[in-house]
Parts: structure tokens; C-alpha cells; sequence
């Protein structure tokens, strides 16, 4: 029987919650230490899978045996964990969103690329079993319109209002939706956001609005709001010659009639396929760092065209 292979995940948190019991349930894998500047997180999390815990990413690394580490926390703390990660020459799964700038994204997937490490991020929608079929309905009939919606509720962490913390919405959460459209529409040219503007200084909008041009001719506009008491609508429609198609993370409906429910399965895929590339099997990763950082860039231009209250091109 081949060894088990040894993951460390950095962030104790509700994603890094649900990575690890995704984790656990593989009979090949095992949760080899959990690490968070909140040691109590940390040791709270590590007690529920046998594993021990860390104050920091860097005495995780220094433990040692480690096969893989995901890198699970939020948005201002990105960068230095992957880059050690990386130091080790170990291989990446990371959680979106991938930074707070350009910058820091596009350096670490450099050296990713450098190292030629498998990598990973978790834009787990890309495995619905209901975009499958989305793509399937599409087969030759080019999108010619999307419309996207991220209508919820702050969620309930203290750095999410801050802007300089999380990046604002559409960069912490309509990423996802982002990430979507491009999968289904194709790669976007320019963008151009506009914000409620009722915000306090330093804290994300509360209402935006955007508007999308792809590549390939079609029209997208974009929809955020953080007003909400709940998670009002969240996800994706398209138009294409002869059908409409609405998507989101439960379901898939058809010109508005047919409602198909997606398997459920999407955010074990998305592990699986992760821990398939650090074995070094033929590994089914829709979304490397690489790729991901394609989804980051745009995330960051509407960020941009709202902020300075103009359009702004990117390469398709």
C-alpha cells in the first residue's frame, strides 16, 4: 500500500474547515499539521482530525514531512505563506481570492511556474456537474449575453468591510461568478464599474454595478450588493441563439422551465484532483494557479474601473 500523502493546511478557518474534512474522507490522505496565527483555531481544528497545530505557516514547514499544503486565509495575508511553501518546493492549493494586488499574485505564479510544482485553486465551481451540462446545452451556439449576481449578506468576519483587508466584494466573493463566465463565455477585454458610493471611507461598496465585453462579441453586466440580511441570488445567466441558461452552485434551470439539481460533488472534485497532481496521476485540474490568476486580473479591473470611475482594458 503507497504512503499516505502528508498535507499541512495554513488557516484555521470555515474554508479551511471544510478543505480539511474533504481531506480527511480520503483513504489516502492525511492531515498532517494545522497552522494559524490564532493558535486556539488552530489546535480547535487540528483535535477534530488527530493532527497537530501550529502559531504559524513557517513551524508548520519546519516540521517537515509534508507532501502538499493548502493555503487557506483571507485576502491580506496572502503571499508570504505560498511563497515559503513554494521555498520548500512543495505543492499548492490555494483559496481565492489569490491577493489583494497584481503584484503578489503574478510573483508567486512565477514561481510556481519556475519550480514546476503542481498547483491549485479553489474556484470549485468549475467542477459543478451542472456546468457540465451547461457546457453540453452551449455546444455550438456562441453566449452572447451573460448577467451575474452576487446579492448576499457581510458575512460575518471582521476584516470583510474593510477594504484594505478583503478587496472588496467582487474580488473576495463575485470571483466565483466571474471565474464562471469565463469558463462558459470566454475571456473578457474591458470592463466598466460603478459603485453606490454611500460607503464610510476605508469599507467596501455596499451596490455595484458593471458592465462586461468579451472577446468574442458578447455583453456581460455584472451585479454586487452586500445589503442583504441573506444570500438573495448568487450566479450566472447566459444567452445564446435559442436558449437561456441560469447556473448557480445548487442548480442548473433551462429557458426558465427545466430545473436540473446539481450532484453536490464539486467540492470534493476539487480536492481530489488536487491530491491526483501531488501523486502525480492524471490529475482533472480545471483551475491552476496559472489559470486562476487570468479570473484575479479581471476581478481586480472592475475593482479598478469602480474605484477611479472609468473604463479599463485588459488582454483577451
Amino acid at each position: 500500500m503507497p504512503p499516505l500523502t502528508r498535507v499541512g493546511i495554513v488557516g484555521a478557518g470555515n474554508v479551511a474547515a471544510r478543505h480539511a474534512d474533504v481531506l480527511s474522507g480520503f483513504s489516502d490522505v492525511t492531515i498532517a499539521g494545522i497552522a494559524d496565527t490564532d493558535l486556539a483555531k488552530a489546535e480547535a481544528l487540528a483535535s477534530r482530525h488527530g493532527s497537530p497545530a501550529y502559531g504559524s505557516h513557517a513551524d508548520l514547514l519546519s516540521a517537515g514531512r509534508l507532501d502538499a499544503v493548502y493555503v487557506c486565509v483571507p485576502p491580506f495575508a496572502h503571499g508570504n505563506p505560498e511563497l515559503d511553501v513554494l521555498s520548500s518546493d512543495l505543492p499548492l492549493f490555494v483559496e481565492k481570492p489569490l491577493s489583494l494586488d497584481l503584484r503578489t499574485a503574478e510573483t508567486i505564479a512565477a514561481e510556481i511556474d519556475r519550480r514546476s510544482l503542481p498547483s491549485a485553486v479553489g474556484h470549485h465551481w468549475r467542477y459543478l456537474d451542472v456546468l457540465d451540462r451547461a457546457t453540453e446545452l452551449l455546444a455550438g451556439r456562441p453566449v452572447r449575453l451573460a448577467i451575474g449576481h452576487w446579492l448576499d449578506k457581510v458575512p460575518p468576519v471582521g476584516w470583510w468591510l474593510r477594504r484594505d483587508l478583503s478587496g472588496g466584494q467582487v474580488v473576495e466573493q463575485a470571483v466565483h461568478v466571474l471565474d464562471l463566465a469565463r469558463v462558459l463565455v470566454g475571456e473578457v477585454t474591458m470592463v466598466h464599474a460603478v459603485a453606490s458610493g454611500e460607503a464610510p471611507d476605508g469599507e467596501v461598496d455596499r451596490a455595484g454595478a458593471a458592465v462586461l465585453r468579451f472577446a468574442g462579441g458578447a455583453a456581460g453586466l455584472l451585479a454586487t450588493s452586500c445589503l442583504l440580511t441573506r444570500k438573495h441570488r448568487v450566479g450566472l445567466e447566459v444567452c445564446a441563439d435559442g436558449i437561456a441558461l441560469e447556473l448557480s452552485e445548487t442548480h442548473l434551470v433551462v429557458d426558465g422551465e427545466r430545473v436540473i439539481e446539481d450532484d453536490g460533488r464539486a467540492k470534493t472534485l476539487v480536492d481530489r484532483a488536487f491530491i491526483d497532481a501531488v501523486q502525480g496521476k492524471d490529475a482533472d485540474v480545471r483551475a491552476t494557479y496559472r489559470e486562476a490568476l487570468r479570473t484575479h486580473r479581471l476581478a481586480l479591473a472592475l475593482a479598478q474601473s469602480a474605484a477611479e470611475g472609468g473604463p479599463v482594458t485588459l488582454d483577451g
